[in-house]
């Protein structure tokens, strides 16, 4: 069992697109169709791998704006929490906020995911699927326990945390996510994130400082 990990940093925020393939069958989940979805599919095929897959950590628009386009050039299913729906309906008009024109309508959820923890599979690809919200409602985190790899969108940056100033956030639920969900993973465990450079739990349970002021409280 081999898999590889490729990712793309695209869009006006700067976001992290992420292939993981399974090198055995050359086929890929996508994680966050963030912008740019004919680059995406071509990243994916330079490697030789075929997306079969596509799932968002989250709704806000810099993890879905390709979303439409990725579905439409491979006919991979699009996954979402169930909490994601309503903010994911409205992306076109969040456009108007944030650009000023409309953004693109995004691609129909083929399944939805629940509270409960559940099973993103792929040949040798297995992604659990966390409930981590508190950035956004109906976010997940994705992890790999084999490659001891989570995939925490907006949640948990290295040497900070997702925004809590957005509409359906809190600093608190965010929190109770990382210190319920995230944290007890493992400090072994690599956090590849929404933005920014890759770290460790480990790391950012000792040096993060808005993990460190919480736990003060």
């Amino acid at each position: 069992m081999s898999i590889e990990i490729a990712y793309l940093t695209l869009g006006i925020a700067a976001t992290n697109a992420y292939l993981v393939a399974d090198t055995a069958t050359n086929n890929a989940i996508l994680i966050d169709p963030v912008d740019q979805g004919d680059l995406l599919v071509k990243t994916a095929a330079d490697r030789g791998w075929t997306i079969k897959t596509i799932v968002a950590t989250h709704a806000h628009f810099d993890h879905v704006l390709a979303s439409q386009e990725v579905k439409k050039l491979t006919e991979a299913p699009f996954i979402i929490h169930e909490g994601a729906v309503s903010q994911l309906a409205a992306l076109p008009q969040t456009g108007l906020r944030f650009v000023g024109a409309l953004f693109p309508e995004p691609a129909t959820p083929d399944r939805l995911i629940g509270e409960a923890d559940e099973w993103i599979e792929l040949d040798s690809i297995r992604l659990q699927t966390l409930y981590t919200p508190g950035h956004a409602a109906g976010h997940i985190s994705l992890f790999m326990a084999d490659q001891k790899i989570v995939f925490s969108g907006d949640a948990l940056f290295a040497g900070s945390v997702g925004r809590t100033d957005l509409p359906g956030s809190s600093m608190e639920v965010l929190m109770h996510s990382i210190f319920g969900r995230l944290l007890p993973l493992g400090d072994d465990v690599q956090v590849l994130c929404g933005h920014g450079r890759p770290t460790t739990i480990g790391v950012e349970r000792r040096t993060n400082p808005f993990l460190l002021s919480w736990q003060e409280r």
